[in-house]
């Protein structure tokens, strides 16, 4: 049984409508990279994942537990299901120490020191001990995406989505930011990204999922989405990724 089962999901917007029976799987310890035109759901997919949106028909189940729908504890949902979007999110007058220690103390209610040692060994971890006391805006973008990542690491989530968190980056810090996903791919966490980083889908994802008019359009491999896909589809949109020279 996968980890995260989404069946059927329908979500409207006004007159838009976004899913129409879109399904998808991911195992445990899977990556899977969500990639298709702008517009086409993967920011919304990964909000209704985290219950920051509601699906309007279909069901969403993790561990074969449903998170969606009445009666869902919300706050239990977020405690086992990160989030890191491209914008940075961090509390301006909090320091980065004092960032990625909120969650675990308030959510999680641990002791001061033990959210301070686990903070420290995360940030330690990702090269930026030294920046512990330095507010947001001392920190480039590359450093603050690394701390918002860490800021959900802290939860020791189960799974960990992540919303196009290079796009908001200058194209020299983005190598810093994959770095830390490689990382965590190796080691095994369960994450589904949605991402333009095609070479970077292609490089770490196990699963490779094209959304077009509200379902996934075609899914497979690496090699077999961005080698040989089978949809037309599919093939026009990598299409216009490789003649734009991002693949």
């Amino acid at each position: 049984m996968a980890l995260i089962e989404i069946r059927d999901i329908h979500k409207r917007f006004g007159e838009h409508q976004v899913f129409s029976g879109l399904n998808l799987e991911v195992e445990e310890h899977q990556v899977v990279c969500l990639i298709g035109p702008s517009g086409c759901g993967k920011s919304t997919l990964l909000r209704c994942v985290n219950g920051l949106e509601e699906i309007d028909g279909g069901e969403i189940r993790i561990h074969d537990e449903r998170i969606t729908g009445p009666g869902v504890d919300v706050d239990a949902l977020r405690r086992d299901v990160g989030i890191v979007f491209q914008a940075f999110n961090l509390f301006p007058h909090m320091t980065v120490l004092q960032n990625v220690m909120l969650a675990p103390m308030k959510v999680l209610r641990k002791s001061r020191h033990e959210a301070e040692q686990n903070a420290m060994a995360l940030l330690t971890r990702i090269g930026l001990h030294h920046k512990a006391s330095a507010y947001p805006d001392h920190l480039s973008g590359g450093q603050q995406q690394r701390v918002a990542i860490v800021r959900a690491l802290a939860m020791g989530p189960m799974v960990l989505l992540l919303d196009e968190i290079t796009s908001a980056l200058d194209p020299e810090l983005v190598s810093e930011v994959l770095n830390i996903v490689r990382d965590l791919a190796r080691e095994g966490m369960t994450m589904l990204l949605a991402t333009h980083e095609m070479g970077f889908a292609r490089e770490v994802a196990a699963k490779i999922c094209f959304l077009c008019e509200g379902t996934v359009h075609e899914e497979g491999t690496p090699e077999e989405i961005f080698g040989a896909p089978k949809k037309e589809r599919t093939h026009a949109f990598l299409k216009r990724i490789i003649d734009a020279g991002r693949l």
